[in-house]
């Protein structure tokens, strides 16, 4: 009863506190989305795969939220950082005492979230041996836990995340044909922040507020010079790299809660990782001009930025610049800038 309890307590905590949500309107998490409403109400088994940070256990607590099982456990077992022998204990469970801790019987992950959805996060760095044995669960719904003899059976949705391409690791002998044709029912894969570069003023806004609130502290504005620096960034974190600096900036950048943050207020290790936008000195400053403005002071480099900040759409980053989608296109191949041709919208 009170291991229940603390599982309850626990997961409302993060019911409560996670607001996990999708934020964004770019294509890719426009599809995403409407694929987790297509497959949430089903008892279908969903592989996440995308890049760290992109937020793959967003998706899965939506897919959990949105599903029948909303009302049951929600429970997460990390792959990466079990130690190998430790693997069938926290996926089954102890019979008798636990041969680590000496401890009386535990209570294993998939007997944890029985009438709910089991997160198997990073599933690629899973034991062979165990790989085996999820199988005839997944198979079954039913296990042994280890050291026992009694068949425990058990109603979970399992869902599993992955940063790695599973094909290779099949190729490779590292990961089970079978598992991975019974975990990938239906794939669905989270965009990197690059692929989304037009949801980060959504992304930082939203962190800005979480943080402000969690801190205690008034939002600070984020000026325009600043976002567009945060737009050209590559992102190796994805949305966890932003949502860090974003608590970071609220918390370190120099000024008043009533002074906006700027471009040169930024990381400095942020700062050197830069694209070309802000290789020079002014262009910091010029990223939030409009074109005609901007025009002698670097050109190119305005330009250049901003067609990646929006991905490479000639539309919208004509949009932005104040320019005729004809007349940029024009002014990039004389620079020789290449934009994204499948951007042009139907009739243009």
């Amino acid at each position: 009863e009170a291991a229940h309890l603390k599982r309850e307590n626990e997961e409302l905590r993060l019911r409560a506190g996670g607001g996990a949500d999708l934020i964004g309107h770019s294509p890719p998490v426009n599809q995403l989305r409407q694929a987790i409403e297509r497959v949430a109400p089903t008892n279908s088994r969903v592989l996440i795969s995308g890049p760290a940070g992109s937020g793959k256990e967003v998706v899965a607590r939506l897919i959990h939220t949105r599903s029948r099982r909303v009302g049951g456990p929600f429970v997460i077992l990390n792959c990466a950082s079990m130690a190998p022998e430790r693997m069938e204990i926290e996926l089954f469970g102890v019979e008798g005492p636990d041969p680590a801790t000496g401890g009386a019987r535990k209570v294993g992950t998939f007997e944890a979230a029985h009438n709910g959805t089991l997160l198997l996060d990073e599933v690629a760095d899973m034991p062979a041996e165990t790989q085996g044995k999820i199988v005839r669960v997944l198979q079954e719904q039913t296990f042994q836990r280890v050291g026992g003899e009694t068949r425990v059976e058990v109603n979970v949705r399992v869902i599993a995340s992955t940063t790695r391409d599973l094909a290779e690791e099949i190729r490779a002998g590292r990961f089970r044909e079978d598992l991975f044709y019974r975990l990938s029912v239906v794939p669905l894969r989270v965009p990197s922040l690059k692929e989304r570069r037009e949801d980060i003023p959504l992304l930082a806004q939203h962190f800005m507020a979480r943080a402000a609130e969690g801190s205690g502290q008034k939002v600070r504005e984020i000026s325009e010079d600043a976002m567009a620096a945060l737009q050209t960034y590559d992102w190796p974190g994805n949305v966890r790299e932003l949502r860090n600096i974003i608590e970071r900036l609220l918390i370190m950048a120099p000024g008043g809660l009533e002074d906006p943050i700027r471009a040169d207020m930024l990381p400095a290790e942020f700062d050197a990782k830069f694209a070309a936008s802000r290789r020079s000195e002014r262009s910091a400053e010029i990223m939030g001009l409009p074109l005609k403005n901007a025009r002698e002071i670097f050109e190119r480099e305005y330009l250049l930025a901003q067609v990646s900040r929006f991905g490479g759409n000639i539309s919208r980053t004509a949009a932005f610049v104040g320019m005729e989608r004809s007349a940029l296109h024009r002014k990039l191949k004389s620079l020789g800038i290449q934009g994204d041709e499948k951007s042009r919208q139907p009739g243009e």
